[in-house]
């Protein structure tokens, strides 16, 4: 017997957080979607890791000190309060990657960090690193063999993310005044707890625009589900086998809403949204997709407020090394996601381098033109991944 009742709280709905983590995950939620609406000027498919930005870079924030502390406070809404900051971080991993399902979900997140040998890190700063982030200190040569430890830090990156990312450092962008690098890998993958049935798939039309539209596989079950409409949006929650991780589908109703609806998305609203799902049988129908991103992300946080961190006169991570200046040279960010009948793969790395009742008729989400995506810890409410589809079959 299936039930809606709307006087109970809806099931995706947040845990309710310590006083420690609510400030953490507010700050990471809001940077990521500020992050995604900087990129939605982009065209085509989009596929970012938030937590892995803001993992790789709490970090560098733990050096940082004075005037570039007080920046990448302000973009990447990190409490000022340092201990207390890297506490909740390393409290929201410890949470992520224990989360129940009995191996339902498998959620990797690792960090690391290679340094200079004959660069002097403070122990404060090492110490924030391996007891917060589980980060190890790996002793290399950028300055004679830079290009060796490229390959090495590119390899542990597809190591940790199971062959999914190659090559986020590409050639040049470590060199030998290289000192620090910093790495942050999710590796991502849930099966549906209402999987599709794969003889369901048939080519249907996805619509680009108002008039023109491409035929692309498209997945249908019809099956009940967390869904909400308010005027123009409609969201639909697809949780992931054990409970604690779910898909979250955004969609306006029109075929060329997708502006709109990116203008809406504020952490206020989405967690309105999320507070109005309710359960419904749904005829559900939702594209394969399959896709990948990189970024460079210097010119953006600069742009969003942080640009002592990147500057020689200005930057101070004197938090981390005595030895000025050390700034950050380069920020690259990759990420994919793949998702089919079966669930959902998805891998993402950040990387820094420093240098110097009766039930109603089936409500229809037909997600045949652009939507946003998002994968989330219902427990935390942490956004694990955040991307836009505007052709599917691109």
């Amino acid at each position: 017997m299936l039930l809606s009742v709307g006087g109970a709280p809806p099931e995706s709905s947040m845990h309710e957080l310590s006083p420690e983590l609510k400030p953490v995950v507010e700050g990471n939620s809001t940077f990521a979607l500020e992050l995604f609406s900087k990129l939605g000027d982009r065209e085509g498919n989009e596929i970012l890791s938030p937590f892995s930005i803001s993992s790789a870079m709490a970090m560098a924030y733990g050096g940082a000190r004075g005037n570039t502390e007080r920046q990448m406070a302000q973009v990447f809404h990190f409490p000022t309060n340092q201990i207390s900051f890297h506490s909740g971080m390393g409290a929201i991993l410890a949470s992520i990657t224990n989360a129940p399902g009995g191996g339902k979900v498998e959620l990797l997140v690792a960090n690391g960090l290679w340094a200079q040998r004959d660069y002097q890190f403070t122990g404060e700063f090492t110490t924030l690193c391996r007891q917060n982030y589980q980060a190890a200190m790996d002793l290399v040569d950028f300055k004679t063999d830079f290009e060796t430890t490229r390959g090495r830090i590119n390899s542990w990156i597809d190591s940790r993310t199971k062959g999914r990312l190659k090559n986020l450092f590409a050639a040049g962008t470590l060199t030998a005044a290289t000192r620090l690098v910093i790495v942050n890998a999710v590796y991502f993958k849930g099966k549906w707890a209402s999987r599709f049935n794969k003889q369901n798939t048939r080519p249907r039309a996805f619509w680009l625009t108002t008039e023109r539209s491409v035929p692309v596989p498209m997945m249908s079950q019809k099956s009940t589900f967390s869904y909400m409409r308010e005027g123009d949006v409609q969201i639909l929650e697809l949780p992931y086998r054990g409970g604690s991780m779910a898909m979250l589908v955004l969609m306006a109703n029109t075929r060329d809403g997708l502006p709109g609806l990116e203008q809406q998305l504020t952490l206020e609203n989405l967690n309105h949204w999320i507070q109005r799902l309710h359960r419904a049988t749904v005829d559900l129908v939702l594209p394969k997709f399959k896709i990948s991103s990189q970024f460079t992300l210097k010119p953006i946080l600069a742009g969003m407020g942080m640009p002592d961190a990147f500057d020689e006169g200005r930057a101070d991570f004197t938090g981390m090394t005595g030895q000025r200046p050390l700034l950050i040279n380069v920020v690259e960010h990759a990420a994919m996601v793949e998702v089919d009948e079966e669930g959902t793969v998805a891998a993402a790395s950040t990387g820094a381098s420093l240098g110097c009742a009766q039930l109603p008729p089936p409500v229809s989400f037909h997600v045949d033109h652009p939507f946003i995506f998002l994968i989330r810890d219902k427990r935390t409410g942490t956004l694990l991944f955040v991307g836009k589809v505007t052709n599917p079959g691109a």
